[in-house]
């Protein structure tokens, strides 16, 4: 080889080499993940607005390649969402890969409705149940603790399901499942916003001023409006980023549509 070939292949593979380190990372595979759950997770129609689910507004923690499955439905327990078939419907769906989240717990505290109410260990029993469903499917199960209500006492929140989200907490250990404490991280946030500054992140709306969804004054602790379900759903995807499943790489770095100020109007991305 001579010296002018010699040189032309070192000017080529430090080229190649600058190519390389210049390259845009390659684009994430598809993933998806489903979301079983009650009302406060769930996807609401317009004429609903501003009541808003996390779920919905968890869609804005990733990118195009991931799509959500939202089966969330207002009063469903653990015990109803099976006896409807909810799970089932689910399990039909799921692939290996896929990550199903799981967060009950409002409605399986209910007693004053049995076909909703499942006591702690029916509970425990139950989300055992739900996490076999996605194992056996190939896929990654993560546990959610009930998210807070707004209840205060003394300037304070109140944990709004307490043996509920220990139950959570034990089975997640015991199944040494992923666990996202949401009823811990909700109530540290809502708890440092006060029983003025949260107000805005529930559905505490004057005749008419909640319009489309609320004709009449509304006061509801328990349900979000759109911004109150932007901040859960960072909440959420925090939780997810945090965890060591392939679902975390995924997760946006910067979320600036879930910490908003001021409301979009529906379940906008933008910024």
């Amino acid at each position: 080889m001579t010296k002018r070939h010699r040189t032309a292949v070192r000017i080529g593979a430090a080229c190649a080499s600058l190519l390389i380190v210049g390259a845009s990372p390659a684009p994430l595979p598809p993933a998806r993940l489903f979301i079983a759950s009650d009302s406060t997770a769930q996807d609401y129609r317009p004429n609903k607005y501003p009541q808003s689910g996390w779920g919905t507004m968890l869609r804005c923690a990733f990118g195009p390649e991931v799509t959500i499955a939202n089966h969330a439905m207002a009063g469903r327990s653990t015990k109803s969402f099976m006896a409807e078939g909810r799970l089932d419907a689910i399990a039909r769906d799921l692939r290996p890969g896929d990550t199903l989240l799981i967060q009950f717990g409002h409605n399986d505290a209910n007693q004053a409705k049995p076909e909703r109410y499942a006591p702690i260990p029916e509970y425990e029993s139950n989300l055992k149940r739900f996490i076999a469903v996605a194992r056996a499917a190939g896929a990654r199960p993560v546990l959610l603790t009930p998210v807070t209500r707004r209840a205060f006492k003394d300037g304070h929140v109140v944990p709004s399901f307490p043996t509920y989200s220990d139950a959570a907490r034990r089975v997640a250990a015991q199944e040494h499942v992923p666990l996202i404490d949401l009823a811990a991280l909700s109530e540290h946030w809502i708890d440092g916003l006060g029983p003025d500054g949260s107000r805005v992140y529930y559905l505490h709306y004057a005749k008419g001023e909640g319009l489309p969804g609320f004709a009449e004054a509304v006061d509801d602790d328990t349900h979000f409006s759109e911004l109150g379900a932007r901040r859960i759903a960072d909440l959420v995807a925090g939780g997810l980023a945090g965890a060591h499943l392939p679902i975390a790489r995924h997760v946006l770095k910067k979320r600036a549509s879930l910490t908003r100020a001021t409301a979009a109007g529906g379940p906008s991305c933008a910024g």
